[in-house]
């Protein structure tokens, strides 16, 4: 979302304070009393128009959500308000115990004045006991709405948008929120740091991944041959290619080839990803005379990855990750991973005891642990080992058990 766009929507809300002033009479009517059958309210930017890290992150706690509520619930639905999803979307949880509502217009400003006036007629109606914020952008307009009402809120956190100083609303919003929630430790401190939040009060809820889908198997053919892998080693990455995503470390690992293919001149690099950048890394694999060993596969659909994670020796990534689901992905199917050595990749590889951490802009860092990871020798190659590993702490029943925690506790 634009920098701004929900400080500008209070005045479109202002005028609620005085029915949410009148409703703060039955405020003492509401129980504080959390339990996982109590009504919630969900309140995101959107979750279905696009694909992406954070999509993918809410989809996973909406099932564990569903999970967990029981088939003879009373009380009414869960309410999920999107701004910029609409009802054709392609949504497998628009039902039973879950109830959307979609405010995309051709207006953006008409949009998020008819999400602000449901949700206010919502909260007042239903007095929910909990409202979940999915983004720190809406978390001024969500603090302005349940404060009045005294309905505790929570606001979830994923990485870069909330790792700098932010405008005083959205500060002030995350401050007096009941709980925050993040992604990985690193995201946690860099958030409080940043904002001079309590750490106290901001929760880990962890990306998992489908074990049942990301699986060991043997490097597909089809693949193989596509592009050109016969008895190649294979290294590869994932990752956006825009311009402003350098982090991710695709420019650093092509410098690190020259080095690695002097012990494994059969190596190659599979990257995976579209952008903005990809002209300039192209350029760069000729200047390093690394061209023949750099395959630029472009964009691949979420459910061909699998077979392309399956294809390669090593997922190499030194990046500057929130989280980094690609590493849990990686791992899931066996594959052993490098990452950055300063950010939120220490969950996934728990502090390096699953892979290999590097500073994430050294050349020779990465060619080195590349080199370890092609020899093979260390624990962490073991791709059984690797997995079990991976799904003992980050499996989607790992994440169910995580948000029942987080929603039986006591605000």
């Amino acid at each position: 979302m634009e920098k701004g766009d929900f400080p500008s929507l209070l005045c479109y809300v202002s005028f609620g304070k005085d029915i949410l002033e009148s409703a703060r009479v039955n405020k003492n009517n509401f129980s504080q009393k959390t339990n996982i059958s109590s009504h919630r309210v969900f309140v995101f930017l959107e979750i279905f128009a696009r694909e992406g890290g954070i999509q993918s992150y809410v989809k996973d706690i909406f099932q564990a959500y569903r999970s967990l509520i029981p088939p003879d619930r009373t009380g009414g639905k869960t309410e999920i308000f999107l701004l910029r999803d609409e009802p054709e979307c392609a949504n497998p949880f628009d039902r039973g115990s879950m109830k959307f509502h979609y405010f995309k217009t051709r207006s953006a400003w008409m949009g998020r004045l008819k999400l602000s006036l449901s949700l206010i007629n919502c909260l007042i109606q239903r007095r929910p006991q909990q409202v979940l914020c999915g983004h720190v952008n809406l978390a001024a307009l969500i603090k302005l709405l349940c404060q009045p009402l005294g309905i505790p809120y929570t606001v979830l956190t994923y990485g870069k948008e909330v790792w700098k100083p932010l405008p005083a609303l959205q500060r002030k919003a995350l401050q007096e929120a009941a709980e925050i929630w993040t992604i990985s430790r690193y995201s946690r401190d860099r958030l409080c740091d940043a904002n001079q939040i309590n750490p106290d009060t901001v929760k880990i809820l962890p990306c998992v991944v489908d074990g049942d889908l990301f699986t060991p198997a043997p490097k597909p053919l089809q693949l193989v041959e596509k592009y050109g892998l016969n008895d190649a080693k294979v290294l590869m990455t994932v990752a956006r290619l825009w311009s402003g995503d350098i982090y991710k470390g695709v420019d650093v690992t092509i410098r690190a080839l020259p080095k690695i293919v002097k012990v494994f001149p059969e190596v190659k690099y599979l990257v995976i990803g579209r952008g903005d950048d990809r002209p300039r890394l192209e350029q760069l694999t000729k200047d390093l005379g690394v061209s023949d060993r750099v395959i630029f596969a472009g964009f691949v659909p979420t459910e061909e990855l699998v077979d392309h994670y399956r294809v390669a020796d090593a997922y190499i990534m030194p990046s500057q990750e929130g989280f980094g689901i690609v590493y849990l992905e990686a791992m899931a199917c066996g594959i052993p991973v490098l990452s950055g050595d300063a950010d939120g990749s220490a969950d996934p590889l728990q502090d390096g005891d699953l892979g290999w951490q590097v500073p994430h802009r050294d050349p020779d860092a990465v060619a080195t642990a590349c080199l370890e990871i092609l020899q093979g020798n260390d624990k962490r190659c073991n791709g059984e080992w690797l997995r079990e590993q991976a799904l003992a702490k980050f499996s989607k029943k790992a994440l169910s058990k995580r948000l029942q925690e987080l929603l039986e506790t006591k605000h």
